[in-house]
């Protein structure tokens, strides 16, 4: 019979969870499972909260066929479509977020891959900005990278990569065809040659089963990913899941908690669809999640500031923008 108590101190003693293991946290009552996970995030995390901001760089006009992307040219969605921020904008836009306090500030922009000159401008800036704030982080998330794009960020002061697997890879092609999870696979392996922090999680909701949930978890550990972001499908109107039911609070819960147990000392991070729980992730939080994008999302709304901040204080956490690799 399987026991969770026990698992439970096996992780706490840095034994890996198998895919064996995962599959019988799924039907293990969920407060006993968010408690175990909650614990073994303090063990090994502690109060420390991973916080950052993103910025919208770029917007809309995708070649990418994603199946959950409003961005996506392959669907008709109402949403803000420009190309790529101006220098002075960008500047602007990252400097407010940085002055009021957030000193990990993302840059997301849509598409397969940015252009060499989208490239340059951008790492023109991030090593400006780099330069002249000691504390700030810059991260980045522009699809399929090069070696040499790569080295050229970590260069310029970039702290931390961003490139979503999205799900497994058995599930993956229910979700995407105009790219591969192996062409994922290599920008996410070319990253961690350089050394630099990888940011990688996954969408959950778009039909994908515990299985493939936990196949995701158990390959984001064997990459040696320490910021994973939890994503909750916002089904948007045009989009080919803008149907699907959304996730509910305590499913979303579940995965978290199964996440911690796979990646006991990860910053587990609430991501896109916090906003649709009912609780603005209180339960998440609690349930082994100790990181989140504060603020608005690439084409959604976000939780208020205010109210996050007000949240975590009650919850204990201590935010922080220095995390390590």
């Amino acid at each position: 019979m399987f026991d969770l108590a026990e698992l439970k101190n096996k992780v706490l003693n840095n034994y890996k969870v198998t895919k064996e293991d995962a599959l019988n946290l799924v039907d293990v009552p969920l407060d006993d499972l968010t408690n175990a996970a909650n614990e073994i995030r303090q063990s090994f995390c502690g109060n420390i909260f991973d916080a950052c901001s993103i910025i919208n760089v770029k917007s809309g006009r995708c070649s990418e066929n994603c199946k959950f992307c409003a961005q996506s040219n392959y669907y008709n969605t109402d949403i803000e479509i420009y190309p790529l921020l101006s220098g002075e904008e960008l500047k602007e836009k990252t400097l407010t977020i940085y002055s009021a306090g957030f000193k990990r500030i993302s840059y997301v922009a849509s598409g397969r891959k940015v252009n060499e000159k989208e490239f340059n401008q951008l790492s023109d800036l991030i090593k400006e900005l780099t330069e002249s704030n000691d504390d700030i982080k810059i991260c980045v998330s522009l699809g399929l990278l090069t070696k040499d794009q790569i080295a050229r960020l970590n260069d310029v002061g970039v702290d931390r990569i961003h490139n979503n697997l999205e799900s497994s890879r058995d599930y993956f092609k229910e979700i995407c065809t105009t790219h591969s999870y192996d062409e994922k696979l290599d920008t996410i392996n070319l990253i961690d040659n350089e050394n630099l922090m990888i940011c990688s999680g996954g969408i959950f909701g778009m039909g994908e089963s515990f299985e493939d949930r936990i196949d995701l978890a158990l390959e984001l550990r064997d990459l040696g990913v320490k910021s994973i972001p939890i994503n909750i499908l916002n089904p948007i109107k045009g989009t080919p899941v803008e149907n699907n039911e959304i996730l509910s609070n305590d499913e979303a819960c579940r995965l978290i908690g199964i996440f911690r147990f796979i990646n006991p000392d990860a910053y587990i991070r609430m991501a896109g669809g916090r906003a649709l729980l009912g609780d603005n992730g209180r339960k998440a939080f609690q349930s082994g999640a100790n990181a989140a994008i504060l603020g608005d999302m690439l084409t959604t709304d976000g939780v208020g500031l205010e109210e996050d901040l007000k949240l975590l204080g009650k919850l204990g956490f201590k935010i922080s923008y220095s995390a390590e690799r």
